[in-house]
């Protein structure tokens, strides 16, 4: 069965929950979306009763506000139990000290922020909320003199994050800091079936415009990156899955690839990439669905599916506001002129920018021969595309 929340559900999951037969869970989101009883929806009550009845019943959420809801209802079910572990970065810290440990971490109180002592913490290092995603809050402090300004921005996000985003998603009440994790960054989509094994669905290299870039502007995938990381990751998930004992459980993983090995960022319970993002655009790139196959129960040939994808790149780009210009002074965004600037749009999603700091998400395939164009969505401000209200 598939929760659906805020703020975002593709047209290519409801499709997919009606062709396959998946029911969608019939919550307040569910209305708020248009769904009704044409769209395979079930009942809140059903979803006990489902789970009483079938233990290897599988759940998969397209947001993390859904967390609220299961720990709430489902704890005769192991559900919450694994979702705190991954959630909770503290926790997950403490689960990975056989593979990391002397791995630095310590989690923090948001009210001790301004008494910590910042000279007995191993510079540099990284804060962000203890409960939190999409990069939200995330900053990396590279000096002491640092210190000062970090402690301003995470205040002034704190304020506005807490308005827009429900305590299970974004929980800025505690903090943890950590060592700074260098190496290349990769994103992953994987489930854990009844017998624990698991199986990756889809592998983005999360690409970076500078040392000081935290964003998420690009994830990108293509035969060679899959084919570079397929094995080390499964390898690293096996051991994930044996440490956290986990059964018939989507995960969307962000690692980094260091000279001490693969050190995961973050592992995301119940879902894959967010705002229906990373599933998405693997069925566009590489033709199965990985939706569908978390909930039968297939792998992916890696081997078959990439033989016809050589030379191609495959990117999932967030339209982000990084100009200096606020949301409220800002009038429209020309799609149209973005989509003719690129070589193989394949699929745009507009958002409401004065809802969400975003104008939208771009799916988009590039070739070997114009990978140039890659560079230039990795570091454009967007600025020629934006109209102001003056």
């Amino acid at each position: 069965m598939i929760f659906v929340d805020k703020p975002y559900l593709s047209d290519f999951l409801k499709e997919t929950s009606q062709k396959y037969n998946i029911p969608i869970v019939d919550n307040s989101a569910a209305q708020n979306f248009g769904l009704s009883d044409d769209d395979n929806l079930i009942s809140e009550a059903d979803v006990a009763e489902r789970l009483r009845a079938n233990h290897n019943a599988r759940v998969y959420t397209t947001s993390e506000s859904a967390i609220g809801w299961i720990a709430e209802n489902l704890a005769f079910t192991n559900l919450p139990e694994k979702i705190e572990v991954f959630k909770n970065k503290a926790k997950f810290r403490e689960l990975m000290r056989p593979m990391l440990p002397n791995f630095y971490f310590q989690e923090v109180p948001f009210e001790v922020l301004n008494t910590l002592k910042i000279n007995d913490i191993p510079l540099p290092f990284v804060i962000k909320p203890n409960v939190g995603f999409f990069s939200l809050g995330v900053h990396i402090v590279n000096s002491v003199e640092e210190w000062g300004a970090v402690k301003a921005a995470i205040k002034a996000e704190v304020a506005e994050r807490d308005a827009t985003y429900p305590n299970e998603v974004l929980n800025t009440t505690t903090f943890i800091i950590e060592e700074m994790i260098e190496g290349e960054e990769f994103a992953f989509d994987a489930y854990f079936d009844q017998e624990g094994t698991h199986g990756i669905l889809g592998i983005y290299h999360h690409i970076f415009s500078s040392t000081d870039d935290v964003g998420d502007r690009m994830y990108s995938t293509s035969a060679k990156i899959i084919n570079d990381n397929l094995s080390d990751f499964s390898e690293w998930l096996r051991e994930i899955g044996e440490l956290a004992q986990m059964r018939n459980f989507p995960v969307h993983v962000e690692v980094r690839r260091t000279e001490k090995g693969i050190v995961p960022i973050e592992v995301n319970p119940l879902r894959f990439g967010g705002w229906c993002t990373t599933a998405d655009i693997t069925a566009a790139a590489y033709g199965f669905n990985p939706y569908v196959y978390y909930f039968e129960n297939k792998r992916p040939d890696w081997d078959e599916i990439l033989s016809t994808r050589a030379g191609k790149t495959y990117s999932m780009v967030i339209l982000d506001n990084v100009t200096d210009l606020a949301n409220e002074d800002i009038e429209s965004f020309d799609y149209d002129a973005l989509l003719k600037r690129l070589e193989n749009p394949l699929e745009l999603r507009k958002l409401d920018h004065k809802e969400y700091p975003i104008f939208g998400f771009l799916f988009m395939e590039t070739s070997a021969e114009n990978s140039g164009e890659l560079g230039w969505m990795l570091r454009t401000s967007l600025r020629e595309f934006i109209t102001t209200n003056s």
